[in-house]
């Protein structure tokens, strides 16, 4: 049996991100949004969403965009639904869980939740212009 440990470092978060993301691509309810509607660009992707992370879990501030900014533009190419929000956070905390335990892992699982819910709540709730 493996000992799973916290996460400690960008490279923890950076495993993780690559995990969860080939659960994503595979999802049948939000795996389209990454494949087809968005056709993510892995190599750009990939260490944006870690530098998220980082700045979340570890409180290293690296992390300068808008990340509902890119949520409104998305909904308007795939509208977002409460399923697709509670999916997404399904397979966070799967693939998290199956990683890593302890204090950061909890934050983040609690962050990622908050994350989840007002997302979800300002995409089909606000009405917010975005700039084009």
């Amino acid at each position: 049996m493996v000992t799973k440990r916290d996460i400690e470092n960008r490279d923890d978060i950076e495993s993780f991100i690559i995990a969860f993301y080939e659960k994503v691509k595979k999802d049948n309810t939000i795996g389209i949004i990454f494949t087809d509607i968005v056709q993510m660009n892995w190599e750009h992707h990939i260490p944006l969403i870690t530098d998220f992370w980082e700045t979340i879990i570890l409180d290293n501030p690296v992390y300068k965009n808008n990340a509902m900014e890119v949520h409104f533009k998305l909904n308007k190419l795939f509208p977002l639904h409460k399923k697709h929000f509670n999916a997404w956070l399904e397979l966070f905390n799967t693939t998290i869980d199956e990683m890593f335990t302890g204090d950061k892992t909890e934050l983040a699982k609690k962050r990622a939740l908050s994350i989840a819910m007002v997302m979800e709540h300002k995409i089909n709730n606000d009405q917010i212009s975005i700039k084009e």
